[in-house]
């Protein structure tokens, strides 16, 4: 059993590093640190989806700006599109499931918003149409994906593809991405904090 723990140790080191050795990802984080700095500050809102882990990474990023990262300062309007379970089942049953974030991206969502859509695969339905709806509106689109893209390559307007094609090791540089990303805002939103 040491032997595979270490393999998925070995895995996981092999990814980051392929993240750190990527320099239009890195390119990419900094973009969306840029727009999401301009956001904030003239009163816009990110908004974040994805499904299974993918929603619990969003979740916890957008817990990250609206809450706190490293300092004790005021609050960034962030939100994780399902945290409302109402809602979300009554959506999927009277509309079905690829409706869910994009119902809620058409209520809360506004010009100038950023929406952070979180799929491994870059296929998700629902994140896709979600999507699709928040470029309609005139949000800025952020896909957080593996190393194809799916369809979100094609709609997002900036991209992290992971290089990789395997489910956990993408989503944990997701999470390492989603840290620089709120560290990064927090230090030049709130610098004297």
């Amino acid at each position: 059993m040491k032997s595979r723990i270490k393999s998925r140790i070995k895995s996981s080191v092999e990814n980051h590093t392929r993240v750190l050795n990527d320099s239009n990802l890195q390119i990419n984080i900094e973009r969306i640190v840029t727009n999401s700095i301009k956001a904030f500050k003239n009163d816009k809102k990110m908004l974040f989806c994805g499904n299974g882990g993918s929603a619990s990474d969003a979740q916890h990023i957008a817990s990250e700006l609206s809450g706190r990262f490293y300092k004790d300062r005021p609050p960034l309007y962030a939100e994780a599109l399902h945290v409302n379970s109402s809602y979300m089942t009554a959506v999927a049953n009277d509309y079905g499931y690829e409706e869910t974030y994009a119902r809620m991206v058409e209520a809360s969502g506004r010009k100038g918003d950023i929406l952070v859509g979180i799929s491994t695969s870059g296929n998700s339905p629902n994140v896709v149409k979600a999507m699709l709806n928040a470029k309609e509106i005139g949000m800025l689109t952020v896909g957080f994906t593996g190393s194809k893209g799916g369809k979100m390559k094609e709609i997002c307007d900036i991209m992290i593809q992971v290089p990789c094609d395997d489910t956990p090791r993408i989503q944990e540089a997701h999470i390492l991405v989603g840290h620089i990303i709120c560290q990064l805002i927090e230090e030049e939103i709130f610098p004297n904090e």
